[in-house]
């Protein structure tokens, strides 16, 4: 194969970035959202070229004890360094280094003085701009692969010589660059990794992050504790001292409104601010009918009863089902929940002295799909996160944007949270109302819902399952569908029951739940819900599909 010609791509070809204006606002908002002495001492900045794994690197280098923050690609030299972190990590990418728009490196980072780490297509970018030799392999290499180390290095200490890995490329690092150590070695690639112990920038073409890479986390944790010196010890308790701080700070004298859903998030956001700033934090839940059975009832008592948190529970039933009259599209459904959410909030915030703040329980996969945080395309909007409206009346208090949920889950459990609420599975702000699809929102087919709900709730809890699902849920589609009961024929609904299993919401999998359950849950709908006709089960997984029908 002839070899490739290096040529460098502008900055402006890439087709994919944010405005420089963008750019400079998503590293603003995550220096806002770091916790104060991770920034300083045990941070580092992942930057996404696009790649699939890119949210999950980030996740791995938390579970090291190292807060990370996920950037796009093209913030800037000037804005990573504003962040101060200890390391910088390029992630993967769909691109060749050679396509017409690929998204490039900026040299400038490799002169922050800080070690640079690059997987997969930041390890090609880091030999394309230093020297080394890329090619377009006439094979692609995807999926398990055997590693062969021949020198360790610092980046694949304490690994052994024969492992295997998981590789997603085409384009192949052939020489590394001058002055850099070869350390590994594919059937597909013949150098898997290098390093510069000089320039202190390393590089593999293998993804660290994934299951299917046994000593990945070795490999990241090398990178995290030898080479950047981070120490380790960012954990709950940490995000705990450091948000509360950052929330004083913040709110001052002031007053805050926490609007409260009674899940995981918002609870633990609300107890982050009241530990805070004591009862000057009123939280407000809204039941706006939205609700799963009897839950309304259950926040209410727990707030007021056991955690003692000054709370107004508004009765908006009526008010936003008028407002969801005829309206079936999902995002417009998003948007109008989320703005009756918010003006509810100023009725009763401005009967309370000086409140200014509004809480959130917004979480970071939330800003990613929602299309904040790392340039990501908008998949759906969240209403705490792209239903607010433009008018807004508070200053936003979100201790939780720059979390996961198993960190949320972690928090909690610090803060000394029952174990029903910190496992509680996650629930949309905009709650049964996404789940009726494809037809208008009426209080009818909220009873049906809830009732198919509560079955499969109670089934799920009675076999042992609850904790092993990410979530499980009912769908009711606009669709009916003829059946026989009682020797009669039957045009009932349809209820579609989606159980899945994952880490964080960025992916997951379709729960493999028993037949005897499933046939249990679907006649005991059928039997007891009388418009019920007929049970269906969702077996997508994310992706291609979201984990919610919209």
């Amino acid at each position: 194969m002839p070899r490739a010609e290096h040529k460098r791509l502008p900055p402006s070809s890439d087709a994919g970035a944010l405005a420089p204006a963008q750019a400079a606002a998503a590293a603003e908002a995550a220096e806002a959202a770091a916790p104060a002495s991770a920034i300083t001492a045990n941070s580092v900045v992942v930057l996404d070229y696009g790649g699939q794994y890119s949210q999950l690197i980030a996740r791995r280098v938390r579970e090291c004890g190292t807060f990370s923050m996920l950037l796009p690609h093209h913030v800037g030299a000037e804005q990573v360094a504003k962040l101060q972190p200890q390391g910088l990590i390029l992630s993967g990418g769909p691109a060749s280094v050679y396509a017409d728009g690929a998204p490039p490196l900026d040299p400038a980072l490799l002169g922050l003085g800080i070690p640079v780490l690059g997987i997969c297509y930041g390890m090609q970018l880091l030999a394309l701009e230093l020297g080394g030799r890329v090619e377009q392999a006439e094979v692609g290499e995807f999926g398990r692969s055997q590693l062969s180390v021949g020198v360790s290095g610092r980046l694949l200490a304490h690994t052994p010589e024969e492992q295997s890995c998981w590789m997603s490329h085409r384009d192949t690092v052939y020489e590394p660059p001058p002055g850099f150590t070869g350390l590994a070695a594919s059937t597909s690639s013949p150098v898997a990794a290098f390093e510069s112990l000089e320039r202190d920038i390393y590089g593999i073409q293998y993804h660290p992050e994934v299951v299917h890479t046994p000593y990945g986390q070795q490999v990241l944790a090398n990178f995290l504790g030898d080479i950047c010196r981070c120490d380790g010890s960012w954990s709950a308790r940490s995000v705990i001292e450091e948000q509360v701080e950052r929330i004083r700070t913040q709110v001052g004298d002031g007053h805050a409104i926490c609007g409260l859903s009674g899940g995981v998030d918002s609870t633990v956001a609300a107890l982050l601010v009241h530990r805070a700033i004591g009862d000057r934090l009123t939280c407000v839940f809204v039941d706006g009918g939205l609700m799963r059975k009897n839950e309304g009832e259950q926040v209410v008592s727990a707030f007021r009863d056991h955690f003692q948190v000054p709370l107004v529970a508004v009765d908006a039933e009526d008010r936003f089902l008028g407002a969801l009259s005829g309206v079936s599209d999902p995002e417009q459904k998003r948007k109008l929940i989320g703005s009756e959410y918010i003006r509810v909030f100023e009725e009763e915030a401005s009967k309370l002295k000086d409140a200014r703040f509004l809480v959130q329980g917004t979480l970071y996969s939330d800003v990613i799909e929602s299309g904040g945080g790392s340039g990501a395309a908008t998949i759906k909007s969240h209403h705490n996160v792209g239903g607010l409206p433009e008018d807004l009346e508070f200053e936003l208090v979100e201790p939780l944007r720059a979390l996961f949920k198993d960190e949320v889950r972690a928090v909690g459990a610090e803060l000394g949270l029952p174990e029903r609420f910190v496992w509680r599975q996650p629930f949309p702000g905009p709650g049964l109302a996404i789940r009726i699809v494809g037809g208008e929102v009426t209080r009818e087919r909220l009873d049906v819902l809830r009732e198919a709900d509560s079955i499969l709730q109670e089934e799920i809890r009675k076999a042992g399952l609850y904790r092993d699902l990410w979530q499980s849920f009912c769908v009711l589609p606009d669709i009916r569908t003829v059946g026989v009961q009682g020797d009669e024929r039957t045009y009932g609904t349809v209820i579609a029951i989606r159980a899945v299993t994952s880490d964080d919401a960025m992916t997951a999998d379709w729960a493999r739940l028993p037949y005897d359950l499933l046939e249990q849950i679907a006649n005991r709908m059928i039997n007891e819900i009388r418009p019920v006709g007929r049970v269906v089960l969702d077996i997508t997984s994310k992706p291609p599909g979201t984990i919610e029908w919209e």
